[in-house]
């Protein structure tokens, strides 16, 4: 979930400037208590509302792939996330889950046909209604 938005920010706080009780201010703006009291020290520490930084490093892959997905699919609308893989490292050097690959599609604007594995033949070797150690 990204950040609040400053309007809300400034909104909460000004309710809380008037003598809103932070109950009320809960369960008017849907924020918690401990959002409220960390806005407040925020405020109070720095004179400022702004959103720090996001922890951790910047994400290498998902900016390089989310580059790469719009044209890959448009000439390649028939490939399995697998092959979208396959491509992916082949092209950039990079490897990335399916997982990944199926997040960063779902991401984009539009409409993506989602690509099944074709199914497998039922084994030859079981038989139907036999299970477990009865063979």
């Amino acid at each position: 979930m990204g950040a609040y938005s400053k309007d809300l920010r400034l909104k909460v706080l000004s309710a809380a400037d008037r003598g809103v009780p932070r109950k009320e201010i809960v369960e008017v703006f849907g924020v918690s208590p401990a959002t409220v009291k960390r806005w407040l020290k925020r405020r109070r520490e720095t004179g400022d509302v702004e959103t720090g930084p996001l922890p951790g490093r910047p994400s290498v892959k998902g900016t390089a792939l989310r580059e790469w997905l719009p044209a890959q699919l448009s000439a390649n609308p028939d490939l399995t996330l697998v092959e979208h893989c396959e491509a992916f490292e082949e092209q950039r050097g990079m490897r990335v889950s399916t997982a990944t690959m199926s997040r960063n599609i779902r991401r984009l604007p539009g409409e993506w046909p989602l690509k099944k594995s074709p199914p497998r033949p039922r084994s030859a070797t079981r038989k139907k209604g036999r299970t477990g150690a009865n063979w």
